[in-house]
C-alpha cells in the first residue's frame, strides 16, 4: 500500500474546511434521505443527527489511531444504504411484518400513518427502537472516517482557531449548498454526488482511493438514486421536506412511503370537505365571502369551496411539490381558478403577518409526517395548534366568522383538547361533528375523521338544536338539491350518513394539558416523556457512550497520562449548545415559520456567530471567561424568566428583534468560550471529540421538552455551563496562542 503523502499546513487547512462541507451536506443529506427511506425513521429524524455526532466524535477520539477509518467509509456507507433500501422492501410486500411505534392503538404519542398494521395481528413485530439502534449505529459508523480526518488535520494545524474557523467555513459552505439543491428540488443522486465527489478526493489525497472504493461510492449513488415503485405511472419528486411519489393513475400521493392524501374530483367523492359550506348555507346563511384555507395541498378543500361560490380563497401549503402537483394534476383545476389566492408559506407564520379578515378559516387535514428538524421533537404544524395560534386566528376572522378543523385525529384525547383549546379562546363551546357519527367520544377511545366547528357564530348550532341532525351524501352534487336538515332524502344516487353533534366524555385517558407556544405536543398525552421516548434515550444513549468507550479504549495509547478519559469542559459546553440552537431552531419558527428556509437561516446564522466568536477571540489578547459565561447565563435566565407569548405583539423592535437577540445572542458567548478554551487545549482532536460527544447528550435531553416545555429545557442548558465551569482541570495546559 502505498504511504500517504507529507501534507503542508495549508493543505491540512483544505482537508479542514473540505471535511466541515461534507459532514454538513453528509448530514443533512441523511436527515433528508434516511427520513423518507427507513420505514417511520420520519418521526425520530433526531436520530439519525445523534448518529451523525456520534461518528464525528470517534472519529476526533481515533485521530491518533493507526486503524485508517476514512478507508472503509465507502464500504461502510454502502452498506448502511443497501441496509436501508432492504427494510422498504421487507416492509412493503411483506404484509406479516408491523412495526410497532409506541402502541399506537392506546397511544402516549400518536404518530400518523403508523397504525395502519396492527401489531397485535402481525406475523413478526419489530419495535421501532430496533431499527432506529441499527441505522444510529449504522450512520454513526458512516462519519468515524470523516471525523478521523478532521481531528487529524487539527491536531496538525498549528493555530486552534484559525483551524476550528476553517472548518466552520466549510460547514457555512455545506449549509448554503444544501439549500441551493434543495431549492432547485435536486434528487438524492446529486446529493450523493457530490458527498461522493469530496470523498474520493480525499482518498486521493491520501493514495487510497481504489477501484473497489471507487465502485463502492457509485452503489452509495445507485442506492441513494433507485425509487421505491418501478411503475411507469408514479413520478417521484424531493420537495424540501418529504419524498413525493405521485401515482398518476389514481392521483394518490404518498410521502416518505407512507400514503398522505389523494386528489379527488368533486363528481365522484368528498363529500366531507363541502360539510362547513353545506352547514352554512342550509342553515340560512349566504355562502363565505372570505376564506383562508391551511394546508391547501393538492387542492381538495379549494374545489369544493369554489363550488359553494367563496369569492376569494387564501391558499395557504408549506410544501412546494404538493402544492405544484395540486396546480398541474387535480382534476377540477381549483388553482386555476381566478378566486384563488396562492402562497407557499407556514401556515401560523400567515396567521400572524396577514391583515386580511375572513368569514371562514379551514385548517384542512393538516398533519405532516415529518419533524420540523432533528433538533426539536416537533412537527411541521405543531405550532397551529396551540392557544396562542387559535388566538390568532380569531384575530383574523371577522365577527360571524367561523373556524373549522378536520382530519383523522386518531385519539378520542386529541379531539379534547383540540375542542377545549377553541372553547377557551373563543368563548363559545365547538361543535364535534365525527364521520360516521357517534354519540358520544370517550377521551381512550380511537376516533376517525372529525369535523370541529369553532367561532361564537350560533347559526349552525342552532339549527342542530331546532334539527338534530344533518344529511349528507357521499355523492357532493347530490347535496346541492336537498336541505340537509329537513331529513334524510329519497333519493337513488349515492348514500346518506347523518351528521351531529357528538357528546366528549371525560375518563382516565383525558388530560387538562393544553397545547402553548412553549409546550406544542398536541400528539402527546400529556406533560410527560412517553415511554417510547424513554426507552429510545436509554437505548441510543447506551450504545453510544459504549461506542465512545471502545474508541477511547483503542485510542488510550496517543492521549498524555495526565488527560482525562473525557474532555469535562469540552463535554458539557457541547451538550449545553445544543440545547441553545434547539431553543433558536423552535424560536425562529415561532418568529417566521416552520419552512425549511427558517432552519437553513438559523443554522447559518450560529455558524456565523461561531465564526465571529473566532475572530473576537483572534483579536483581543486576553479573554477572560468569567465575564462571558456570566453575559451567557444572563441571556438563558432572561429567556426562561420571559414568557415568549409576550413578544407575540408590538412593533417590529419588540416582535422580532428583541426575540432574535435573545434567541442568537447567547451562541455568541458561548462560541467564545468554547474557542478560548479550546485554543490552549494540547489534544485538539480529543478536545473536539469531547465536545460533539457532548452534543449527542445534549440531544437527548432534548427529549426533555415533552416534560418541561421549551422554556425551562434552558434550565438545563445553564446546568451544563455551570457543570462545565465546575469541571476540574485535568490537562496542562498551553501557552495562549499568540
Amino acid at each position: 500500500m502505498t504511504e500517504p503523502r507529507a501534507a503542508s499546513v495549508s493543505q491540512h487547512g483544505l482537508k479542514l474546511f473540505l471535511v466541515g462541507f461534507l459532514v454538513l451536506f453528509l448530514e443533512l443529506a441523511s436527515i433528508r434521505w434516511f427520513s423518507a427511506n427507513v420505514i417511520f425513521l420520519q418521526f425520530f429524524t433526531n436520530v439519525v443527527l445523534l448518529a451523525c455526532f456520534l461518528g464525528m466524535s470517534c472519529g476526533c477520539l481515533a485521530a491518533r489511531q493507526r486503524f485508517d477509518w476514512m478507508r472503509w467509509l465507502p464500504l461502510i456507507a454502502a452498506g448502511t444504504f443497501a441496509v436501508a433500501r432492504l427494510t422498504v422492501l421487507l416492509y412493503g410486500h411483506w404484509q406479516g411484518l408491523a412495526v410497532d411505534v409506541g402502541h399506537q392503538t392506546s397511544p402516549q404519542e400518536v404518530f400518523f400513518g403508523t397504525e395502519y398494521r396492527n401489531p397485535d395481528l402481525a406475523k413478526f413485530v419489530i419495535p421501532i427502537e430496533w431499527i432506529a439502534g441499527l441505522f444510529f449505529i449504522l450512520i454513526a459508523l458512516m462519519f468515524v472516517g470523516l471525523g478521523q480526518v478532521m481531528g487529524r488535520a487539527f491536531e496538525a494545524y498549528p493555530d486552534r482557531i484559525r483551524a476550528y474557523s476553517l472548518n466552520i467555513g466549510g460547514s457555512l459552505a455545506g449549509i448554503i449548498g444544501f439549500s441551493a439543491i434543495s431549492f432547485l428540488q435536486a434528487p438524492p443522486a446529486i446529493w450523493l454526488l457530490i458527498i461522493a465527489v469530496g470523498a474520493a478526493y480525499l482518498l486521493h489525497r491520501d493514495n487510497t482511493l481504489t477501484a473497489t472504493r471507487g465502485a463502492a461510492l457509485l452503489l452509495v449513488i445507485v442506492f441513494a438514486a433507485l425509487p421505491t415503485q418501478s411503475s411507469g405511472q408514479h413520478q417521484l419528486r424531493w420537495s424540501p421536506y418529504y419524498a413525493v411519489d405521485h401515482d398518476r393513475e389514481t392521483n394518490a400521493l404518498t410521502v416518505n412511503n407512507i400514503g398522505h392524501q389523494q386528489m379527488q374530483p368533486f363528481a365522484q367523492r368528498g363529500a366531507v370537505y363541502s360539510l362547513i359550506h353545506l352547514l352554512q348555507n342550509r342553515s340560512g346563511g349566504a355562502p363565505f365571502e372570505n376564506a383562508l384555507v391551511i394546508g391547501a395541498g393538492s387542492g381538495n378543500d379549494l374545489a369544493h369551496a369554489l363550488r359553494h361560490g367563496v369569492s376569494r380563497i387564501d391558499a395557504v401549503e408549506i410544501d412546494p411539490v404538493i402544492q405544484d402537483i395540486g396546480i398541474h394534476s387535480h382534476p377540477d383545476q381549483p388553482y386555476a381558478d381566478p378566486r384563488i389566492v396562492r402562497h407557499l408559506d407556514d401556515g401560523r407564520h400567515f396567521l400572524r403577518t396577514t391583515e386580511q379578515k375572513y368569514d371562514l378559516v379551514v385548517y384542512a387535514l393538516v398533519d405532516s409526517l415529518i419533524l420540523h428538524s432533528g433538533y426539536a421533537n416537533i412537527r411541521l404544524e405543531s405550532y397551529l395548534f396551540t392557544e396562542q395560534a387559535f388566538e390568532d386566528v380569531r384575530r383574523v376572522l371577522k365577527k360571524d366568522g367561523v373556524f373549522v378543523m378536520y382530519n383523522y385525529f386518531r385519539q378520542g384525547w386529541i379531539v379534547q383538547r383540540v375542542a377545549a383549546m377553541a372553547q377557551r379562546v373563543f368563548g363559545c363551546e365547538p361543535l364535534v361533528l365525527p364521520v360516521p357519527h357517534t354519540e358520544t367520544l370517550k377521551a381512550s377511545e380511537q376516533a376517525g375523521f372529525v369535523t370541529i366547528v369553532a367561532g361564537c357564530n350560533q347559526r349552525i348550532p342552532l339549527a342542530f338544536k331546532q334539527h338534530g341532525a344533518f344529511w349528507m351524501n357521499q355523492l357532493p352534487a347530490e347535496n346541492f338539491s336537498v336541505n340537509g336538515f329537513d331529513g334524510e332524502p329519497k333519493t337513488s344516487a349515492g348514500s346518506w350518513m347523518p351528521i351531529a353533534p357528538t357528546k366528549l366524555i371525560t375518563d382516565q385517558a383525558s388530560s387538562t394539558q393544553l397545547t402553548t407556544d412553549d409546550w406544542p405536543f398536541l400528539y402527546v398525552s400529556d406533560r410527560l416523556i412517553p415511554d417510547l421516548t424513554l426507552r429510545s434515550m436509554v437505548l441510543l444513549g447506551g450504545l453510544g457512550i459504549t461506542m465512545v468507550l471502545l474508541f477511547m479504549k483503542a485510542t488510550a495509547r496517543g492521549i498524555s497520562r495526565t488527560g482525562s478519559p473525557i474532555n469535562i469542559r469540552m463535554f458539557f459546553l457541547g451538550a449545553a449548545f445544543m440545547l441553545l440552537e434547539t431553543k433558536a431552531v423552535v424560536q425562529m419558527a415561532l418568529l417566521f415559520g416552520s419552512t425549511w428556509l427558517v432552519n437553513s437561516a438559523v443554522f447559518f446564522s450560529a455558524l456565523v456567530l461561531i465564526l465571529l466568536a473566532n475572530l473576537y477571540v483572534l483579536k483581543v489578547p486576553t479573554v477572560r471567561l468569567n465575564a462571558h459565561y456570566g453575559a451567557l447565563l444572563m441571556f438563558l435566565a432572561t429567556s426562561v424568566l420571559i414568557p415568549f407569548d409576550v413578544f407575540l405583539s408590538g412593533g417590529l423592535v419588540w416582535r422580532y428583534a428583541v426575540p432574535c437577540l435573545l434567541a442568537l445572542g447567547p451562541m455568541f458567548f458561548a462560541g467564545i468560550i468554547f474557542a478560548r478554551s479550546f485554543r490552549d487545549e494540547p489534544n485538539p482532536e480529543h478536545a473536539m471529540g469531547s465536545n460533539i460527544a457532548g452534543a449527542m447528550i445534549g440531544g437527548l435531553a432534548e427529549q426533555f421538552s415533552t416534560l418541561l416545555g421549551f422554556q425551562h429545557l434552558l434550565i438545563l442548558a445553564i446546568g451544563f455551563y455551570l457543570l462545565s465551569t465546575w469541571a476540574p482541570s485535568l490537562r496542562p495546559k498551553l501557552s495562549p496562542a499568540e
